[in-house]
């Protein structure tokens, strides 16, 4: 079988892409090199819709952030995702900065984005924990999170109603053109197809070399975070950003659209591509900085670090570019902050580039049936339901308050999760103050039941992460 396009990569980029082209009457493949959809830079980052002031004039990052996080409401509306319009302050801390605020305030207005400058007392009526460095912040109101893993897997679940295949655990490893066809060595074996679009993340620059050569070089950037749980989720109500510098914008704090706080990142350059462990100095300077623009910041309420990785290049601008001999070979690299807030627009921009000669489908999924979260039912809707569903009475995860028949309902739908992780990213078992210490093991004896697998077989994440390997002796 010949496929018309095969996008390389399941992060929130190619799964945007997919749900936009999933709409074509054409055969469509997404290939992941990970046993899960958005594993890896989509996985670890502020997860903030930014409305789109900070990208310098004219690049492509200015025109996609800004047309990108006017979809992100309707979009998440659609596929049933989290959306929490948290509104932003930027904040000003020194005379010398003076120039650079103004600087964001001009690209606001000019690009019509909603803002309020707010002297420092206005801004702390607002978040009473400010700092007494902060002069002035600029405020955003549209600015928002979402949770990216979550519109990935939504869009995609959505995109594969629609006829479009979905192959995890498929690492691509060599294309070649023969006349009008790619053919792609991927260790699931060779594939073919008319069109390539490479979303493959940090190894986009890897996978542009093999059709041709690739005048781009990733350079890896991590950035470290901390989780501060539930009990800290008044601490602040906006995403509160510093004055952003050439690294990025800077050290945050963002309230998730689940009511926890992340703190961080900081930007450290580093060699390697998989390099998400945490170091006692980067949360140092994570930790230092925070107290430029807060105070008195509730590092007790940590229950997790982690740590992602951003695939940055040296222009500094997204590349969403053709190969230069080969037409329908489509490259997109370096796409990173505000890549999240951007993706929409990116898939947009993807489509009109293309311009495929494939009709639009009579009849089309619109959205995965979705229903409100157990939790968020009411009492008389939860025992309405747990009468004809008794496995949603047996609570597994505490902390969160996920239910044993959400979990099996979610491993049975489309792209159902097939990992420990996996699980915790779609429903939150395990994201929780324990950190999975209750529910794990009882997220595991649901994999192995509605699996139907051995123990031994029941990953946390990916090949190698096995949770038990082998029974022990009697």
């Amino acid at each position: 079988m010949i496929y018309d396009v095969v996008i390389v990569g399941a992060g929130i980029v190619g799964s945007s892409i997919a749900y936009r082209l999933s709409k074509y009457d054409m055969k469509l493949l997404v290939i992941e090199k990970n046993n899960n959809v958005a594993d890896g830079v989509s996985m670890s980052n502020s997860a903030i819709v930014h409305a789109g002031e900070d990208p310098k004039d004219g690049t492509l990052k200015a025109k996609l952030n800004v047309r990108g996080s006017r979809m992100y409401k309707k979009l998440c509306e659609d596929l049933g995702a989290g959306y929490r319009e948290t509104g932003a302050f930027v904040v000003m801390t020194d005379d010398s900065q003076e120039p650079l605020f103004d600087d964001l305030v001009r690209k606001a207005r000019e690009r019509e984005i909603p803002y309020e400058v707010l002297s420092a007392e206005e801004a702390r009526k607002q978040e009473p924990e400010l700092s007494a460095s902060v002069i002035r912040a600029l405020s955003l109101p549209t600015t928002a999170v979402v949770t990216p893993w979550e519109v990935a897997l939504k869009e995609l679940q959505v995109a594969y109603l629609n006829g479009t295949e979905v192959k995890l655990k498929t690492e691509l490893k060599a294309v070649r053109e023969e006349g009008d066809t790619f053919i792609l060595d991927t260790t699931s074996g060779e594939i073919r197809t008319h069109y390539v679009i490479n979303a493959a993340g940090l190894y986009s620059d890897r996978v542009a070399a093999m059709i041709g050569e690739c005048r781009y070089t990733i350079t890896p950037r991590r950035g470290e975070y901390f989780v501060l749980s539930h009990e800290a989720k008044d601490y602040v109500h906006h995403i509160i950003y510093p004055m952003p510098t050439s690294k990025g914008k800077g050290i945050l704090a963002v309230p998730t659209v689940h009511e926890n706080i992340l703190l961080g990142p900081n930007a450290e350059e580093i060699g390697n591509r998989h390099g998400v462990n945490t170091t006692e100095e980067g949360l140092y300077f994570v930790r230092n900085e925070l107290y430029t623009t807060l105070r008195d910041v509730p590092f007790g309420r940590t229950i997790r670090t982690f740590a992602g990785v951003r695939p940055s290049i040296k222009e500094g601008d997204f590349v969403i570019e053709k190969d230069k001999d080969h037409e329908r070979f489509l490259n997109l690299i370096g796409i990173d902050s505000p890549g999240v807030a951007s993706a929409p627009a990116i898939a947009e921009y993807v489509e009109e580039m293309l311009d495929l000669p494939y009709p639009v489908k009579e009849k089309y999924e619109t959205r995965n049936p979705f229903r409100s979260r157990f939790s968020e039912m009411s009492p008389e809707e939860k025992d309405a339901y747990i009468k004809d569903h008794p496995e949603y009475g047996k609570i597994v995860c505490r902390c969160e308050k996920i239910s044993e028949g959400e979990i099996i309902d979610a491993i049975k739908e489309p792209l159902g999760p097939r990992t420990i992780k996996a699980v915790k990213k779609r429903l939150r078992p395990g994201m929780g103050k324990c950190q999975g210490g209750f529910c794990q093991p009882l997220v595991m004896d649901i994999l192995i039941k509605t699996l139907g697998i051995k123990p031994e077989e029941v990953l946390y994440d990916e090949p190698g992460s096995n949770i038990i390997f082998r029974e022990a002796e009697q």
